[in-house]
């Protein structure tokens, strides 16, 4: 059977080399933020068993069949690759049926570049169809059409890193095209184009689940602000699509944003309702996020009803963590949706200014997952690492954010963090995903071997396109340059080894140590580290990233005590190694004072997301956002070491719980694992007891280590000595019980 492709241009990984897209017949050249209407009818001869449709899209898309929308929102940003385009792989259409049916496709073409999608010259769409093994050709020829209805509003530009437009849509040139008796015999056919011609290249398959909708819901609190503006609010800063039912007469414009609609170099995104006559509803298709949404109307319309789509990421909050300290508890919540709403194509720096991939900002996102979110989180991970090598350039450099289509820049510090221990490495010991370490292991080979060293073993620091620290002050970028370098090595000496690379291994720990070696006898002045020439107060960023890396000698540790009360320079983004450092050290008491202080403004704020900064606006471009998950690094901090559970083999297989409970009297957390399980730890104690109840999941098994300043310990009512390298449990359930 000859197979029939009408998609747009790309060629899809998954399919074979024939596949051709199907594109509007547009003269010149497609305007930015475009949105074109396909229409079609497939038939089938029995009940469909199976299906198989791959559907691909210049940039998003919203599928019907006969007239039931199937899919909203398809799609994902440009692209794999500087060259590719992603191809999403359907398996249920629930209104396909026996017979004839009505196939219906709407694509927004952004148009125009950004920090997280590469244009490309043609709008379209790829169909591919099989139901119950069979090829599916449509009945006819595609028809396709910009739709008359969408239109950029007048008014401010969402900022230049942004490639969504505003939306506006004219609800009295609206066609109803989706429906099944809609007559479309005046389009004109879609045109078929090559890939090569279309500038899509391969198509590639979706590796990420489609979005979750959780269904239109009404706002918890709504306030009309005089009369001509309601204020609806959201249980939560969340990615929503708002609806609005209203009665008016035609040509009235409602207008539709949220609190992070931003002007200046942070502005993004609202919509523009143009009214029909009668009562009608409009629902917008594109996200935005916020912790209210604001609906402005002239007067003479009337606002009958309002509500609110989210949507977002396809992972559960399967992880929690709780103990006797409120604002701790507050502060992980904060972190964990704080996470969420930084998902989507791709983890985000935010989801309003930018939607951008920065690599600082996934190491501490794809940390935070293992401990909130369901292993479905790990998959946006392994989508990250695989596009950020994959856009590695001919000179062997990487940078991110990507995909991109109007960002270049090597951030060269962010850079050593994404390949480095707490990168990558730590997303294979949480998943156990060897394969992508071994399809990325020859890229990062060659930019690892981009950094020299100078004859003393320290680190030749690269400019890039931006050398950038951290935010905030007191940066000695000498002191960060050596360290992430070193932290780096880490990583990648250790996947040397798991792909079986010895030599590379080798090199790996002899070159990490000899600069480890070379920094503490230039840099150490007896109290801290500090480079020649670096004129500003001591930078706590680079004494913590010495201790986590095993540069400082732990018969120093008492010495640098005292300097993480002292100087307070950190971002939030770096905050978490510093916290990680005092844990490191045994000051737990320390680690868990520093986090409540540091934390206190945005633990106290009725807002539900943590901030970019220590204060709102005060830092970044045009200020800073109120959801920036580089802040919750305590999340981990919380779960890692305040509970103590860490993962020792590959995807916690062997996991060791070495509580810190400091001044907590009670500590209960769920750490979820692959396949459903849990590891499940609560502790309880009072002046001379604590009581411990341990989980281990069948296919793991734990070491158990006893927090100070207990010495005896009964495990299932044995007593049993206290080993110094821990108590190893199997799968089970264990009762602790320490005096």
């Amino acid at each position: 059977m000859k197979r029939n492709i009408t998609l747009l241009a790309l060629l899809c990984a998954c399919l074979a080399a024939w596949a051709q897209v199907l594109t509007p017949d547009t003269e010149g050249s497609p305007a930015p933020g475009s949105w074109y209407c396909f229409r079609n009818a497939v038939t089938l001869p029995d009940e469909p068993q199976s299906l198989r449709l791959a559907l691909a899209a210049d940039s998003k898309y919203w599928l019907w069949v006969n007239g039931e929308l199937q899919v909203r929102e398809g799609g994902l940003k440009r692209g794999p690759n500087p060259q590719d385009t992603y191809c999403d792989i359907l398996t249920a259409l629930p209104a396909l049926k026996k017979g004839k049916n009505t196939i219906a496709v709407l694509v927004w073409y952004f148009g125009k570049d950004g920090f997280s999608h590469r244009n490309s010259p043609t709008p379209g769409m790829t169909f591919d169809l099989q139901v119950n093994g069979e090829d599916i050709a449509p009945g006819g020829k595609w028809k396709a059409i910009r739709h008359p209805a969408f239109y950029l509003p007048e008014g401010e530009e969402p900022n230049y890193r942004l490639p969504e437009s505003n939306i506006g849509f004219d609800a009295g040139r609206d066609t109803g095209f989706a429906m099944p008796g809609f007559d479309d015999t005046a389009w004109p056919e879609a045109r078929e184009v090559s890939p090569e011609e279309a500038g899509w290249g391969r198509l590639v398959e979706r590796p990420i689940p489609q979005w979750k909708d959780f269904g239109l819901k009404p706002y918890g609190r709504i306030e009309a602000r005089g009369d001509t503006m309601l204020v609806a609010y959201l249980p939560y800063n969340a990615q929503v699509t708002p609806f609005v039912r209203l009665k008016a007469g035609r040509g009235q414009r409602v207008r539709i944003l949220t609190d992070n609609y931003r002007g200046g170099s942070a502005t993004n995104v609202f919509a523009e309702y143009t009214t029909t006559d009668g009562v009608q509803q409009f629902e917008c298709p594109g996200w935005m996020n916020g912790h209210y949404v604001v609906y402005r109307y002239p007067k003479g319309v009337e606002i009958l009803e309002v509500k609110y789509r989210e949507t977002g990421y396809a992972t559960t909050f399967a992880g929690s963590f709780s103990c006797d300290d409120p604002a701790l508890n507050q502060l992980w919540e904060k972190s964990q949706r704080t996470l969420y709403i930084t998902m989507r194509d791709t983890y985000m720096d935010c989801p309003d200014r930018e939607r951008a991939q920065w690599w600082g900002d996934v190491v501490n996102e794809s940390g935070e997952a293992f401990y909130a979110l369901d292993e479905r989180a790990h998959r946006l991970t392994r989508k990250g690492i695989r596009e950020l090598m994959d856009w590695q350039r001919a000179d062997s450099t990487i940078f991110s954010p990507v995909p991109a289509g109007n960002y270049d820049s090597e951030l060269p510090m962010q850079m050593l963090a994404s390949v480095g221990y707490y990168g990558f490495w730590n997303y294979y010991m949480g998943t156990g995903d060897s394969a992508t370490m071994a399809y990325v292991y020859p890229k990062v080979k060659k930019y690892i071997h981009v950094w020299k060293t100078d004859p003393q073993g320290l680190v030749v620091p690269r400019k890039g396109g931006w050398t950038w620290g951290d935010w905030g002050d007191n940066k000695d970028m000498e002191l960060l340059f050596n360290q992430w370098y070193i932290i780096a090595l880490q990583g990648y000496g250790q996947m040397a080894r798991l792909v079986g690379d010895g030599p590379e291994a080798q090199w790996a720990a002899a070159t990490a140590q000899r600069t480890r070696e070379a920094f503490h006898k230039k840099y150490w002045n007896g109290s801290y580290y500090v480079s020649p020439g670096y004129k500003g107060q001591p930078d706590d960023r680079a004494q913590a990233l010495a201790v986590v890396s095993g540069t400082l000698p732990e018969e120093l540790y008492p010495t640098l005590r005292p300097f993480f009360r002292q100087q307070y320079h950190a971002s939030p983004y770096m905050e978490k190694y510093v916290l990680q450092a005092l844990y490191r050290m045994g000051y737990h008491q320390d680690a868990l004072d520093r986090m409540k202080l540091r934390y206190a403004a945005m633990t106290d704020s009725p807002l539900t997301t943590l901030w970019e900064g220590w204060g709102i606006g005060d830092e970044g471009f045009g200020g800073g956002s109120y959801n920036h998950a580089w802040s919750g690094g305590p999340l981990t901090i919380m779960s890692q070491y305040i509970a103590g559970i860490e993962t020792t083999r590959p995807g916690f297989a062997a996991f060791d719980v070495r509580p810190h409970p400091a001044h907590l009297s009670h500590i209960r957390t769920v750490v979820p694992l692959s396949g459903g399980r849990e590891i499940r730890f609560a502790l309880e104690r009072d002046a001379g007891q604590c009581r411990i109840r341990l989980e281990v999941p069948e296919g793991s098994e734990a070491r158990f280590f006893a927090p100070e300043p207990y010495s005896r310990i009964w495990i299932n009512g044995e007593e049993r000595p206290l080993e110094a390298d821990g108590t190893v449990l199997p799968a089970g359930k264990w009762e602790i019980t320490l005096q």
